[in-house]
């Protein structure tokens, strides 16, 4: 089938790589076959997210540091692995919403390197507290459908659950927009549980939680996973501009012209920004106005 699409660079065809998109859609393998190529198309198709696609990117690293993600130390009940983000903690000044994303990929990638986790997947709490509004206009509906193409569509990892509690009623107006965008199995799979924890105990037993969550464990440490891939340079900060994705017009015309755009060289090294077109325009709006 990879023959089939010489239009697509299928960088890694090795039977572990391939097998991970087989698990993802239950070894059912035109739908694998699909996530594979979708896999590498979003990765072509949006380069500049992933140049310098490593921890220590000075962008991922902060993002990574502020615990987007997190992730606790025991499995769910059904040996998932529980991911967290705490909204609020994203530092407008000093990383974007792109280089939250990034991380959110760079770690399933090293997380979907255990079979385990290929097999029985993930489950991720989104705690909304203190997630302010004005934070929430940033959530664009270009950056929300990158998100969603990203994790949804293009990446060989089974969510089982994912999440939301204490979300304002913003967060629940930015749902409504996005929900005719998500497959029916990912809707039937979100839960918004607002201030009742209970209803997410029932799903997700308090023994594994951290206080946050109403949980018997302690407060959560925001550095735990990032410690885990930055090793020794967890503590190394470097200068990091938020603007470092703002490019002229002029350049992102010449970085998107069919001459300019190289093919990514490995997995996690690159694929081009998406070109916006006058109807994609309008959807660069925030979805949330200030005014």
């Amino acid at each position: 089938m990879v023959i089939t699409r010489p239009d697509i660079g299928f960088l890694r065809t090795d039977d572990a790589f391939i097998l991970r998109f087989l698990r993802a859609r239950k070894f059912q393998h035109f739908e694998a076959f699909r996530l594979l190529a979708q896999y590498f198309e979003y990765r072509q198709q949006n380069l500049d997210m992933f140049k310098s696609f490593k921890a220590t990117d000075p962008g991922i690293k902060q993002a990574l540091k502020d615990g987007f993600p997190g992730g606790l130390a025991n499995l769910d009940h059904y040996g998932r692995k529980i991911l967290v983000l705490f909204a609020a903690n994203w530092d407008q000044s000093r990383y974007t919403l792109v280089d939250i994303l990034r991380a959110i990929l760079l770690s399933l990638e090293a997380m979907i390197e255990d079979p385990e986790l290929q097999v029985n997947g993930f489950v991720l709490i989104i705690d909304w507290s203190n997630f302010t509004f004005k934070q929430a206009s940033k959530l664009t509906p270009s950056m929300l459908r990158l998100a969603i193409e990203g994790l949804q569509d293009s990446f060989p990892a089974r969510f089982g659950g994912i999440h939301f509690v204490n979300q304002p009623w913003y967060i629940h107006a930015l749902y409504t927009v996005i929900r005719p965008f998500l497959k029916e199995k990912t809707r039937k799979r979100i839960f918004l549980h607002g201030n009742n924890l209970n209803s997410l105990h029932q799903l997700i037993h308090p023994e594994i939680l951290p206080s946050e969550f109403g949980g018997m464990l302690p407060p959560y440490d925001m550095g735990t996973w990032a410690r885990t891939l930055l090793d020794h340079e967890y503590d190394d900060d470097s200068e990091f501009s938020a603007d470092s994705y703002n490019t002229s017009s002029k350049d992102t015309e010449k970085d998107l012209s069919p001459k300019s755009m190289k093919r990514s060289q490995s997995v996690v090294d690159p694929g081009v920004l998406k070109r916006v077109d006058k109807h994609e325009e309008e959807n660069m709006q925030p979805l949330l106005s200030l005014d």
